[in-house]
Protein backbone atom coordinates (compact mmCIF):
# COMPACT_ATOMS: atom_id res chain seq x y z
CA UNK A 1 0.00 0.00 0.00
CA UNK A 2 1.75 3.31 -1.61
CA UNK A 3 2.37 6.43 1.20
CA UNK A 4 -0.57 8.39 -0.69
CA UNK A 5 -3.18 6.29 -0.04
CA UNK A 6 -2.28 6.23 3.56
CA UNK A 7 -2.52 10.06 4.22
CA UNK A 8 -5.98 9.76 1.84
CA UNK A 9 -6.63 7.08 4.61
CA UNK A 10 -5.51 8.99 7.81
CA UNK A 11 -6.77 12.49 6.63
CA UNK A 12 -10.61 11.03 5.75
CA UNK A 13 -10.67 9.12 9.40
CA UNK A 14 -10.02 12.42 10.81
CA UNK A 15 -12.45 14.20 8.61
CA UNK A 16 -15.13 11.43 9.15
CA UNK A 17 -14.25 10.81 12.73
CA UNK A 18 -17.39 12.38 14.14
CA UNK A 19 -19.83 11.45 11.53
CA UNK A 20 -20.79 8.15 13.14
CA UNK A 21 -24.16 8.29 15.07
CA UNK A 22 -23.73 6.82 18.75
CA UNK A 23 -26.51 4.62 18.87
CA UNK A 24 -26.04 3.80 22.39
CA UNK A 25 -26.07 7.54 23.89
CA UNK A 26 -28.11 7.09 27.55
CA UNK A 27 -29.52 10.78 27.79
CA UNK A 28 -32.47 10.97 30.28
CA UNK A 29 -34.84 10.74 27.95
CA UNK A 30 -33.36 8.04 26.32
CA UNK A 31 -33.33 5.81 29.89
CA UNK A 32 -37.01 7.23 30.66
CA UNK A 33 -38.36 5.71 27.22
CA UNK A 34 -36.30 2.09 27.03
CA UNK A 35 -37.78 1.38 31.09
CA UNK A 36 -41.48 2.65 29.93
CA UNK A 37 -41.32 -0.04 26.67
CA UNK A 38 -39.33 -2.46 28.95
CA UNK A 39 -41.60 -2.60 32.00
CA UNK A 40 -44.44 -3.25 29.57
CA UNK A 41 -42.95 -6.37 28.07
CA UNK A 42 -44.08 -10.08 28.98
CA UNK A 43 -41.27 -12.47 29.79
CA UNK A 44 -41.99 -14.02 26.10
CA UNK A 45 -42.06 -10.42 24.19
CA UNK A 46 -38.61 -9.97 25.94
CA UNK A 47 -37.02 -12.80 23.88
CA UNK A 48 -39.64 -11.89 20.89
CA UNK A 49 -37.93 -7.99 21.04
CA UNK A 50 -34.65 -10.26 20.37
CA UNK A 51 -35.85 -11.74 16.70
CA UNK A 52 -35.34 -10.13 13.45
CA UNK A 53 -38.39 -11.77 11.04
CA UNK A 54 -38.06 -12.24 7.51
CA UNK A 55 -40.11 -9.80 5.82
CA UNK A 56 -41.02 -8.98 1.69
CA UNK A 57 -43.54 -6.80 -0.36
CA UNK A 58 -43.90 -9.12 -3.21
CA UNK A 59 -45.00 -11.98 -1.43
CA UNK A 60 -49.13 -11.02 -1.85
CA UNK A 61 -51.62 -10.83 1.30
CA UNK A 62 -50.99 -14.49 2.78
CA UNK A 63 -47.41 -12.97 3.35
CA UNK A 64 -48.75 -9.73 4.76
CA UNK A 65 -50.94 -11.48 6.71
CA UNK A 66 -48.35 -14.17 8.51
CA UNK A 67 -46.07 -11.46 9.54
CA UNK A 68 -49.18 -8.90 10.61
CA UNK A 69 -50.07 -12.41 12.86
CA UNK A 70 -46.53 -12.44 14.02
CA UNK A 71 -45.86 -8.93 15.01
CA UNK A 72 -49.60 -8.70 17.05
CA UNK A 73 -49.28 -12.63 18.53
CA UNK A 74 -45.57 -12.03 19.61
CA UNK A 75 -44.26 -8.50 19.40
CA UNK A 76 -41.22 -9.49 17.56
CA UNK A 77 -38.38 -6.43 17.71
CA UNK A 78 -37.08 -6.13 14.47
CA UNK A 79 -38.36 -7.60 10.43
CA UNK A 80 -35.88 -7.53 7.52
CA UNK A 81 -37.21 -6.77 4.54
CA UNK A 82 -35.79 -8.17 1.08
CA UNK A 83 -37.53 -8.52 -2.46
CA UNK A 84 -40.18 -6.26 -3.32
CA UNK A 85 -40.94 -2.88 -4.41
CA UNK A 86 -40.03 0.68 -2.50
CA UNK A 87 -43.68 1.93 -2.82
CA UNK A 88 -44.97 -1.36 -1.83
CA UNK A 89 -42.36 -2.15 0.69
CA UNK A 90 -43.17 1.60 2.72
CA UNK A 91 -47.13 0.96 2.83
CA UNK A 92 -46.11 -2.18 4.30
CA UNK A 93 -43.55 -0.69 7.09
CA UNK A 94 -46.17 2.39 7.86
CA UNK A 95 -48.65 -0.69 8.35
CA UNK A 96 -46.46 -2.49 10.50
CA UNK A 97 -45.31 0.35 12.20
CA UNK A 98 -48.88 0.83 13.01
CA UNK A 99 -49.81 -2.56 14.77
CA UNK A 100 -46.59 -2.85 16.54
CA UNK A 101 -47.13 -2.71 20.44
CA UNK A 102 -43.22 -1.42 20.67
CA UNK A 103 -41.48 0.14 17.39
CA UNK A 104 -40.06 -2.43 14.70
CA UNK A 105 -36.56 -2.09 14.13
CA UNK A 106 -36.70 -2.13 10.11
CA UNK A 107 -33.66 -4.26 8.83
CA UNK A 108 -32.58 -5.17 5.06
CA UNK A 109 -29.57 -6.56 3.98
CA UNK A 110 -28.46 -4.43 0.97
CA UNK A 111 -25.21 -4.40 0.24
CA UNK A 112 -24.91 -2.71 -2.81
CA UNK A 113 -27.81 -0.34 -2.21
CA UNK A 114 -31.74 -1.34 -1.97
CA UNK A 115 -31.60 -1.72 -6.02
CA UNK A 116 -29.65 -5.18 -4.38
CA UNK A 117 -33.63 -5.61 -3.07
CA UNK A 118 -36.19 -3.55 -4.55
CA UNK A 119 -37.54 -2.99 -7.77
CA UNK A 120 -36.77 0.52 -9.72
CA UNK A 121 -33.66 1.65 -7.74
CA UNK A 122 -30.72 1.15 -9.43
CA UNK A 123 -27.92 -0.88 -8.27
CA UNK A 124 -24.29 0.26 -7.01
CA UNK A 125 -21.68 -1.65 -8.38
CA UNK A 126 -20.56 -4.89 -5.87
CA UNK A 127 -18.05 -4.09 -3.19
CA UNK A 128 -14.93 -5.65 -5.12
CA UNK A 129 -15.26 -3.08 -7.98
CA UNK A 130 -15.58 -0.48 -5.27
CA UNK A 131 -12.42 -2.10 -3.86
CA UNK A 132 -10.51 -1.39 -7.50
CA UNK A 133 -10.75 2.22 -7.12
CA UNK A 134 -8.14 4.61 -5.15
CA UNK A 135 -10.07 6.92 -3.62
CA UNK A 136 -12.02 6.18 -0.18
CA UNK A 137 -14.19 9.29 -0.07
CA UNK A 138 -15.74 7.71 -2.66
CA UNK A 139 -16.49 4.77 -0.52
CA UNK A 140 -18.09 7.27 2.13
CA UNK A 141 -20.42 8.73 -0.75
CA UNK A 142 -22.10 5.62 -1.72
CA UNK A 143 -22.35 4.55 2.00
CA UNK A 144 -23.85 7.71 2.73
CA UNK A 145 -26.10 7.48 -0.60
CA UNK A 146 -27.42 4.28 0.54
CA UNK A 147 -27.47 5.30 4.00
CA UNK A 148 -30.04 7.96 2.59
CA UNK A 149 -31.64 5.71 0.63
CA UNK A 150 -32.29 3.83 3.86
CA UNK A 151 -33.98 6.33 5.64
CA UNK A 152 -36.37 7.60 2.92
CA UNK A 153 -38.05 4.11 3.13
CA UNK A 154 -37.66 4.08 6.97
CA UNK A 155 -35.22 1.79 7.57
CA UNK A 156 -32.79 1.32 10.38
CA UNK A 157 -29.93 -1.03 10.34
CA UNK A 158 -28.91 -2.18 6.36
CA UNK A 159 -26.30 -5.66 7.03
CA UNK A 160 -23.26 -3.57 5.38
CA UNK A 161 -20.85 -3.62 4.66
CA UNK A 162 -18.86 -7.13 4.08
CA UNK A 163 -15.35 -6.90 5.39
CA UNK A 164 -14.05 -10.08 4.82
CA UNK A 165 -10.74 -10.53 3.18
CA UNK A 166 -11.09 -12.90 0.04
CA UNK A 167 -8.37 -14.40 -0.03
CA UNK A 168 -9.99 -17.73 -1.51
CA UNK A 169 -10.44 -17.53 -5.24
CA UNK A 170 -12.87 -19.85 -5.28
CA UNK A 171 -15.15 -18.59 -2.55
CA UNK A 172 -18.77 -19.32 -3.99
CA UNK A 173 -20.53 -17.06 -1.70
CA UNK A 174 -18.28 -13.84 -0.74
CA UNK A 175 -16.29 -13.36 -3.84
CA UNK A 176 -17.12 -10.31 -5.55
CA UNK A 177 -19.05 -9.16 -2.50
CA UNK A 178 -15.76 -8.22 -0.68
CA UNK A 179 -13.41 -5.05 -1.17
CA UNK A 180 -10.54 -7.59 -2.13
CA UNK A 181 -8.04 -9.32 -0.76
CA UNK A 182 -5.71 -6.43 0.96
CA UNK A 183 -6.75 -6.65 4.55
CA UNK A 184 -6.01 -2.64 5.12
CA UNK A 185 -7.98 -1.45 1.87
CA UNK A 186 -10.79 -3.92 3.33
CA UNK A 187 -10.80 -2.74 6.59
CA UNK A 188 -10.02 1.46 5.52
CA UNK A 189 -13.28 1.18 2.72
CA UNK A 190 -15.68 -0.70 5.24
CA UNK A 191 -14.53 1.92 7.82
CA UNK A 192 -15.59 4.74 4.87
CA UNK A 193 -19.03 2.96 3.96
CA UNK A 194 -20.27 2.35 7.64
CA UNK A 195 -19.13 6.15 8.43
CA UNK A 196 -21.37 6.97 5.50
CA UNK A 197 -24.41 4.78 6.70
CA UNK A 198 -24.37 6.04 10.10
CA UNK A 199 -23.67 9.33 9.31
CA UNK A 200 -27.44 9.01 8.00
CA UNK A 201 -28.29 8.06 11.03
CA UNK A 202 -28.57 3.57 9.94
CA UNK A 203 -26.70 1.46 11.54
CA UNK A 204 -23.86 -0.32 9.90
CA UNK A 205 -23.50 -3.89 10.24
CA UNK A 206 -19.70 -5.51 10.04
CA UNK A 207 -19.93 -9.18 8.57
CA UNK A 208 -19.41 -12.05 8.88
CA UNK A 209 -17.35 -12.53 11.95
CA UNK A 210 -14.75 -13.77 12.21
CA UNK A 211 -14.23 -13.67 8.28
CA UNK A 212 -15.88 -15.53 5.81
CA UNK A 213 -13.13 -14.86 3.01
CA UNK A 214 -11.47 -18.17 2.91
CA UNK A 215 -14.04 -21.00 2.65
CA UNK A 216 -15.01 -23.30 -0.30
CA UNK A 217 -18.33 -23.74 0.96
CA UNK A 218 -21.75 -21.61 0.86
CA UNK A 219 -22.98 -21.78 4.46
CA UNK A 220 -26.42 -20.91 2.93
CA UNK A 221 -25.88 -25.07 1.84
CA UNK A 222 -23.13 -26.77 4.52
CA UNK A 223 -21.40 -25.29 7.00
CA UNK A 224 -17.54 -24.32 5.91
CA UNK A 225 -14.87 -25.37 7.97
CA UNK A 226 -11.76 -22.77 8.58
CA UNK A 227 -8.35 -24.54 9.68
CA UNK A 228 -5.93 -21.45 10.51
CA UNK A 229 -4.70 -20.97 14.09
CA UNK A 230 -5.92 -17.89 15.85
CA UNK A 231 -2.52 -16.57 15.03
CA UNK A 232 -3.05 -16.43 11.41
CA UNK A 233 -6.89 -14.98 11.59
CA UNK A 234 -5.94 -12.23 13.81
CA UNK A 235 -3.13 -11.17 11.23
CA UNK A 236 -5.61 -11.01 8.45
CA UNK A 237 -9.44 -11.96 8.86
CA UNK A 238 -9.80 -10.17 12.40
CA UNK A 239 -7.94 -7.05 11.19
CA UNK A 240 -10.80 -5.21 9.50
CA UNK A 241 -13.18 -5.85 12.61
CA UNK A 242 -10.78 -4.50 14.96
CA UNK A 243 -11.09 -1.20 12.73
CA UNK A 244 -14.68 -1.40 12.23
CA UNK A 245 -14.98 -1.67 16.13
CA UNK A 246 -12.73 1.31 16.63
CA UNK A 247 -13.96 3.50 14.38
CA UNK A 248 -17.55 3.09 15.75
CA UNK A 249 -19.68 -0.04 14.03
CA UNK A 250 -22.91 -0.41 14.86
CA UNK A 251 -23.36 -3.90 15.08
CA UNK A 252 -21.70 -6.97 13.92
CA UNK A 253 -22.79 -9.89 12.09
CA UNK A 254 -21.74 -13.68 13.11
CA UNK A 255 -21.04 -16.12 10.63
CA UNK A 256 -21.81 -19.54 10.50
CA UNK A 257 -18.22 -21.11 10.52
CA UNK A 258 -17.01 -24.26 12.25
CA UNK A 259 -13.17 -22.82 13.32
CA UNK A 260 -11.37 -24.94 15.62
CA UNK A 261 -9.03 -22.95 16.59
CA UNK A 262 -11.63 -20.82 18.47
CA UNK A 263 -14.16 -23.74 19.44
CA UNK A 264 -13.09 -27.59 19.07
CA UNK A 265 -17.35 -28.26 19.97
CA UNK A 266 -18.47 -30.72 16.56
CA UNK A 267 -20.72 -28.78 14.32
CA UNK A 268 -20.90 -25.89 16.24
CA UNK A 269 -20.58 -22.48 13.99
CA UNK A 270 -19.14 -19.51 15.21
CA UNK A 271 -22.59 -17.79 15.31
CA UNK A 272 -23.34 -20.32 18.23
CA UNK A 273 -20.22 -20.40 20.40
CA UNK A 274 -19.75 -18.46 23.73
CA UNK A 275 -16.19 -18.94 22.71
CA UNK A 276 -16.88 -17.19 19.51
CA UNK A 277 -19.48 -14.21 20.07
CA UNK A 278 -19.18 -13.72 23.99
CA UNK A 279 -14.92 -14.48 24.37
CA UNK A 280 -13.46 -13.07 21.32
CA UNK A 281 -15.99 -10.73 19.92
CA UNK A 282 -16.53 -9.04 23.09
CA UNK A 283 -14.13 -10.28 25.65
CA UNK A 284 -10.98 -9.54 23.02
CA UNK A 285 -12.28 -6.89 20.66
CA UNK A 286 -14.19 -4.97 23.29
CA UNK A 287 -17.29 -5.05 20.98
CA UNK A 288 -20.00 -3.36 23.16
CA UNK A 289 -22.86 -2.83 19.97
CA UNK A 290 -25.12 -5.09 18.91
CA UNK A 291 -24.43 -8.82 17.87
CA UNK A 292 -26.69 -10.13 15.36
CA UNK A 293 -26.35 -14.04 13.99
CA UNK A 294 -26.22 -14.52 9.93
CA UNK A 295 -29.67 -16.05 9.44
CA UNK A 296 -30.20 -19.12 11.27
CA UNK A 297 -32.65 -20.42 8.57
CA UNK A 298 -29.57 -21.12 6.72
CA UNK A 299 -27.79 -24.69 6.01
CA UNK A 300 -24.90 -24.36 7.62
CA UNK A 301 -27.07 -24.13 10.64
CA UNK A 302 -29.93 -26.15 10.58
CA UNK A 303 -28.56 -29.03 8.70
CA UNK A 304 -27.03 -29.38 12.77
CA UNK A 305 -30.14 -28.28 14.95
CA UNK A 306 -33.03 -27.46 15.08
CA UNK A 307 -34.59 -24.09 14.64
CA UNK A 308 -35.88 -22.94 18.27
CA UNK A 309 -32.79 -25.02 19.84
CA UNK A 310 -30.21 -22.71 17.37
CA UNK A 311 -32.00 -19.56 18.24
CA UNK A 312 -31.54 -20.47 22.06
CA UNK A 313 -27.83 -21.79 21.50
CA UNK A 314 -26.96 -17.97 19.83
CA UNK A 315 -28.67 -16.20 22.63
CA UNK A 316 -26.55 -18.47 25.02
CA UNK A 317 -23.43 -17.65 23.50
CA UNK A 318 -23.72 -13.70 23.69
CA UNK A 319 -25.99 -12.46 21.04
CA UNK A 320 -28.08 -10.37 21.21
CA UNK A 321 -30.32 -10.52 18.17
CA UNK A 322 -31.18 -13.48 16.01
CA UNK A 323 -31.75 -13.45 12.76
CA UNK A 324 -34.68 -15.03 10.35
CA UNK A 325 -35.68 -17.96 13.10
CA UNK A 326 -38.30 -19.67 11.63
CA UNK A 327 -39.89 -21.34 14.89
CA UNK A 328 -41.21 -18.84 16.75
CA UNK A 329 -42.88 -20.42 19.20
CA UNK A 330 -39.76 -23.04 20.17
CA UNK A 331 -37.40 -20.20 20.21
CA UNK A 332 -39.02 -18.70 23.11
CA UNK A 333 -39.90 -22.18 24.45
CA UNK A 334 -36.18 -23.57 24.26
CA UNK A 335 -34.96 -20.21 25.52
CA UNK A 336 -36.78 -20.11 28.84
CA UNK A 337 -36.06 -23.61 29.28
CA UNK A 338 -32.53 -22.90 29.34
CA UNK A 339 -32.62 -20.43 31.53
CA UNK A 340 -34.75 -22.50 33.68
CA UNK A 341 -31.47 -25.04 33.65
CA UNK A 342 -28.94 -22.19 34.33
CA UNK A 343 -27.42 -22.19 31.07
CA UNK A 344 -28.78 -18.46 30.40
CA UNK A 345 -30.31 -15.84 32.73
CA UNK A 346 -33.10 -12.82 32.60
CA UNK A 347 -30.15 -10.91 33.72
CA UNK A 348 -28.68 -11.25 30.03
CA UNK A 349 -32.03 -11.58 28.48
CA UNK A 350 -32.78 -8.02 29.83
CA UNK A 351 -29.55 -6.28 29.07
CA UNK A 352 -30.22 -7.57 25.59
CA UNK A 353 -33.37 -5.96 25.45
CA UNK A 354 -32.85 -2.39 26.61
CA UNK A 355 -29.71 -2.34 24.22
CA UNK A 356 -31.81 -2.68 21.62
CA UNK A 357 -34.47 -0.67 22.90
CA UNK A 358 -31.96 2.11 23.55
CA UNK A 359 -30.96 1.65 19.89
CA UNK A 360 -34.58 2.36 18.78
CA UNK A 361 -34.84 5.34 20.54
CA UNK A 362 -31.42 6.67 19.01
CA UNK A 363 -32.72 5.84 15.36
CA UNK A 364 -36.03 8.11 15.88
CA UNK A 365 -38.63 5.45 16.50
CA UNK A 366 -39.70 6.77 20.09
CA UNK A 367 -42.00 8.87 17.87
CA UNK A 368 -42.31 6.89 14.49
CA UNK A 369 -43.27 9.22 11.72
CA UNK A 370 -45.10 7.36 8.69
CA UNK A 371 -43.06 7.20 5.47
CA UNK A 372 -44.12 9.81 3.20
CA UNK A 373 -44.56 8.10 -0.66
CA UNK A 374 -44.51 11.01 -2.64
CA UNK A 375 -41.42 11.30 -5.48
CA UNK A 376 -40.17 8.18 -3.51
CA UNK A 377 -38.27 6.22 -6.64
CA UNK A 378 -36.93 9.43 -7.83
CA UNK A 379 -35.51 10.33 -4.33
CA UNK A 380 -34.18 7.06 -4.36
CA UNK A 381 -32.20 6.57 -7.52
CA UNK A 382 -30.96 10.73 -7.33
CA UNK A 383 -27.65 10.08 -6.29
CA UNK A 384 -27.12 6.73 -8.08
CA UNK A 385 -26.00 7.38 -11.68
CA UNK A 386 -23.39 9.75 -10.71
CA UNK A 387 -21.70 7.60 -8.57
CA UNK A 388 -21.50 4.51 -10.44
CA UNK A 389 -20.33 6.36 -13.04
CA UNK A 390 -17.08 7.64 -10.69
CA UNK A 391 -16.88 4.29 -9.81
CA UNK A 392 -16.56 2.92 -13.27
CA UNK A 393 -13.98 5.64 -14.15
CA UNK A 394 -12.14 4.86 -11.18
CA UNK A 395 -12.30 1.38 -11.27
CA UNK A 396 -11.88 -0.18 -14.84
CA UNK A 397 -8.52 -1.77 -14.73
CA UNK A 398 -5.72 -2.38 -17.18
CA UNK A 399 -3.45 -5.46 -16.45
CA UNK A 400 -1.97 -6.20 -19.94
CA UNK A 401 -0.79 -3.80 -22.21
CA UNK A 402 1.75 -5.88 -24.80
CA UNK A 403 0.40 -4.27 -28.13
CA UNK A 404 -0.50 -0.78 -29.42
CA UNK A 405 -4.44 -1.70 -29.97
CA UNK A 406 -5.85 0.55 -27.61
CA UNK A 407 -6.74 3.95 -28.67
CA UNK A 408 -8.59 2.42 -31.54
CA UNK A 409 -8.42 4.34 -34.71
CA UNK A 410 -10.65 5.19 -36.98
CA UNK A 411 -8.79 4.18 -39.79
CA UNK A 412 -8.07 0.79 -38.28
CA UNK A 413 -10.31 -1.99 -39.31
CA UNK A 414 -11.78 -2.58 -36.30
CA UNK A 415 -14.14 -6.05 -34.76
CA UNK A 416 -15.95 -6.21 -31.58
CA UNK A 417 -16.75 -9.99 -30.88
CA UNK A 418 -19.35 -9.80 -27.85
CA UNK A 419 -19.77 -13.38 -26.10
CA UNK A 420 -22.55 -14.15 -24.35
CA UNK A 421 -24.47 -11.12 -26.17
CA UNK A 422 -27.09 -11.57 -29.02
CA UNK A 423 -27.89 -8.06 -29.58
CA UNK A 424 -26.44 -4.73 -29.44
CA UNK A 425 -25.67 -2.92 -26.75
CA UNK A 426 -24.46 0.22 -25.63
CA UNK A 427 -20.22 -0.92 -25.80
CA UNK A 428 -21.34 -1.90 -29.24
CA UNK A 429 -23.20 1.04 -30.42
CA UNK A 430 -20.34 3.65 -29.18
CA UNK A 431 -17.88 1.59 -31.14
CA UNK A 432 -19.90 0.96 -34.81
CA UNK A 433 -20.31 5.05 -33.92
CA UNK A 434 -16.89 6.28 -33.50
CA UNK A 435 -14.34 3.63 -34.94
CA UNK A 436 -16.94 2.07 -37.00
CA UNK A 437 -16.15 -1.29 -35.75
CA UNK A 438 -18.01 -4.52 -37.31
CA UNK A 439 -19.89 -6.74 -34.38
CA UNK A 440 -20.38 -10.28 -34.39
CA UNK A 441 -21.97 -11.60 -31.66
CA UNK A 442 -21.45 -15.47 -30.21
CA UNK A 443 -23.97 -16.23 -27.09
CA UNK A 444 -22.38 -19.22 -26.20
CA UNK A 445 -25.33 -21.37 -26.26
CA UNK A 446 -24.92 -24.87 -27.33
CA UNK A 447 -27.33 -24.13 -30.48
CA UNK A 448 -26.39 -20.69 -30.78
CA UNK A 449 -26.23 -18.89 -34.13
CA UNK A 450 -23.53 -16.45 -34.82
CA UNK A 451 -24.39 -13.54 -36.45
CA UNK A 452 -22.37 -10.24 -37.54
CA UNK A 453 -24.04 -7.03 -37.50
CA UNK A 454 -22.62 -3.92 -39.58
CA UNK A 455 -23.46 -0.37 -41.26
CA UNK A 456 -23.94 -0.07 -44.71
CA UNK A 457 -21.52 2.84 -45.39
CA UNK A 458 -23.75 4.58 -48.36
CA UNK A 459 -27.35 4.50 -46.40
CA UNK A 460 -25.88 4.35 -42.77
CA UNK A 461 -28.66 1.41 -42.55
CA UNK A 462 -28.13 -1.99 -39.95
CA UNK A 463 -27.72 -5.53 -41.11
CA UNK A 464 -27.35 -8.70 -39.90
CA UNK A 465 -25.69 -11.62 -41.49
CA UNK A 466 -26.30 -14.99 -40.10
CA UNK A 467 -22.74 -16.63 -40.72
CA UNK A 468 -23.86 -20.23 -39.56
CA UNK A 469 -24.84 -22.84 -37.12
CA UNK A 470 -22.30 -23.23 -34.36
CA UNK A 471 -20.89 -26.05 -33.43
CA UNK A 472 -17.95 -24.71 -32.10
CA UNK A 473 -15.74 -21.41 -32.96
CA UNK A 474 -13.33 -22.34 -35.48
CA UNK A 475 -16.02 -21.12 -37.94
CA UNK A 476 -15.80 -17.94 -36.56
CA UNK A 477 -12.35 -18.03 -35.97
CA UNK A 478 -11.30 -18.54 -39.49
CA UNK A 479 -13.66 -15.96 -40.86
CA UNK A 480 -11.97 -13.67 -38.38
CA UNK A 481 -8.53 -14.03 -39.66
CA UNK A 482 -9.47 -14.20 -43.33
CA UNK A 483 -11.17 -10.42 -42.83
CA UNK A 484 -7.60 -9.42 -41.38
CA UNK A 485 -8.69 -7.38 -38.84
CA UNK A 486 -6.86 -4.30 -37.44
CA UNK A 487 -7.75 -4.36 -33.79
CA UNK A 488 -9.84 -7.54 -32.43
CA UNK A 489 -11.64 -6.13 -29.40
CA UNK A 490 -13.36 -8.96 -27.40
CA UNK A 491 -16.16 -8.36 -25.01
CA UNK A 492 -17.24 -11.19 -22.54
CA UNK A 493 -20.41 -10.46 -21.33
CA UNK A 494 -23.35 -11.98 -19.24
CA UNK A 495 -21.47 -14.51 -17.21
CA UNK A 496 -22.07 -15.77 -13.72
CA UNK A 497 -20.37 -13.98 -10.75
CA UNK A 498 -20.43 -17.31 -8.96
CA UNK A 499 -16.37 -19.42 -9.26
CA UNK A 500 -18.59 -22.92 -10.72
CA UNK A 501 -18.38 -24.73 -13.59
CA UNK A 502 -15.83 -21.14 -15.22
CA UNK A 503 -18.10 -18.76 -13.95
CA UNK A 504 -20.78 -20.36 -16.35
CA UNK A 505 -18.48 -19.67 -19.45
CA UNK A 506 -19.27 -22.10 -21.77
CA UNK A 507 -16.28 -24.38 -23.35
CA UNK A 508 -16.66 -22.86 -27.06
CA UNK A 509 -16.54 -19.40 -25.34
CA UNK A 510 -13.58 -19.88 -23.48
CA UNK A 511 -12.18 -21.77 -26.35
CA UNK A 512 -12.81 -18.62 -28.38
CA UNK A 513 -11.50 -16.33 -25.66
CA UNK A 514 -8.31 -18.27 -25.87
CA UNK A 515 -7.58 -19.11 -29.92
CA UNK A 516 -8.31 -15.16 -30.56
CA UNK A 517 -5.82 -14.07 -27.71
CA UNK A 518 -3.19 -15.78 -29.68
CA UNK A 519 -3.25 -12.70 -32.25
CA UNK A 520 -1.26 -9.35 -30.93
CA UNK A 521 -4.04 -7.32 -32.35
CA UNK A 522 -6.56 -8.34 -29.53
CA UNK A 523 -7.88 -6.34 -26.76
CA UNK A 524 -9.98 -8.51 -24.18
CA UNK A 525 -12.79 -6.43 -21.70
CA UNK A 526 -14.54 -8.93 -18.77
CA UNK A 527 -18.11 -7.16 -18.04
CA UNK A 528 -17.63 -9.10 -14.51
CA UNK A 529 -16.34 -10.59 -11.69
CA UNK A 530 -12.70 -10.54 -12.27
CA UNK A 531 -11.83 -13.75 -11.04
CA UNK A 532 -13.18 -15.36 -14.31
CA UNK A 533 -10.20 -13.77 -15.87
CA UNK A 534 -8.34 -16.97 -14.78
CA UNK A 535 -9.86 -18.49 -18.05
CA UNK A 536 -8.02 -16.03 -20.03
CA UNK A 537 -4.34 -17.85 -20.75
CA UNK A 538 -2.38 -15.40 -22.58
CA UNK A 539 -4.10 -12.47 -23.31
CA UNK A 540 -1.78 -9.43 -24.94
CA UNK A 541 -4.87 -6.41 -24.06
CA UNK A 542 -6.61 -7.25 -20.86
CA UNK A 543 -8.77 -5.02 -19.08
CA UNK A 544 -11.10 -5.57 -15.97
CA UNK A 545 -14.28 -4.02 -16.19
CA UNK A 546 -15.92 -5.53 -13.20
CA UNK A 547 -19.66 -4.71 -13.89
CA UNK A 548 -21.89 -5.60 -16.89
CA UNK A 549 -24.25 -2.48 -17.29
CA UNK A 550 -24.57 0.60 -19.38
CA UNK A 551 -22.40 3.13 -17.62
CA UNK A 552 -19.75 0.45 -17.23
CA UNK A 553 -19.67 -0.23 -21.11
CA UNK A 554 -19.77 3.53 -21.70
CA UNK A 555 -16.80 4.33 -19.26
CA UNK A 556 -15.07 1.03 -21.16
CA UNK A 557 -15.67 2.72 -24.25
CA UNK A 558 -14.23 5.82 -23.34
CA UNK A 559 -10.89 3.84 -22.33
CA UNK A 560 -10.89 2.06 -25.85
CA UNK A 561 -11.34 5.21 -27.86
CA UNK A 562 -9.07 6.75 -25.82
CA UNK A 563 -10.90 9.35 -24.37
CA UNK A 564 -10.37 8.30 -20.81
CA UNK A 565 -7.64 5.76 -18.91
CA UNK A 566 -7.97 3.02 -17.00
CA UNK A 567 -6.66 4.09 -13.35
CA UNK A 568 -8.24 1.18 -11.28
CA UNK A 569 -5.95 -1.28 -9.85
CA UNK A 570 -6.89 -4.93 -9.29
CA UNK A 571 -7.89 -6.08 -5.94
CA UNK A 572 -7.61 -9.41 -5.86
CA UNK A 573 -4.80 -11.49 -7.32
CA UNK A 574 -5.57 -13.92 -11.03
CA UNK A 575 -2.47 -14.68 -12.25
CA UNK A 576 -1.77 -11.33 -14.07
Amino acid sequence: MNRKFIVVCLLLSIIHSGFSQDFYKQSRAAKRWVKQQFDSLTEDEKIAQLMVIRAHSNLGPEHVQQVTDIIKKYNVGSLCFFQGGPARQVNLTNYYQSIAKTPLMICIDAEWGLGMRLDSIINFPHQLMMGATKDPNLIYQMGNTVGFQCKRMGINVNYAPVVDVNNNPENPVINDRSFGENKYKVATFGVQYMKGLQAENVMACAKHFPGHGDVAVDSHLDLPVINKSIKSLDSLELYPFKEMIKAGVGSVMMAHLYIPAIDTTAHLATSLSSKAVEGLLKKQLGFKGITVTDGLEMKGISKFFPDGEASMMALVAGNDMLCLPTDIEGTIAKTKQAIADKKLSWKQIDASVKKILLVKYNMGLNHYQPVDKRNLVADLNVETKYIKTEVARNAITLLNENSKVIPLKTERKIAYIAIGVSKENAITSRLKSEVNSDTYFFSGEANAVITKETIEPQTGAKKIDTIGDRQSAEELITLLKHKTYDAIVIGVHNYSRRPANNYGLSKASVYLINQLQQQANTATLFFGNPYAMKVSSNAPNLIACYEDDEIVQQAAADILVGKAKAVGTLPVSIGY
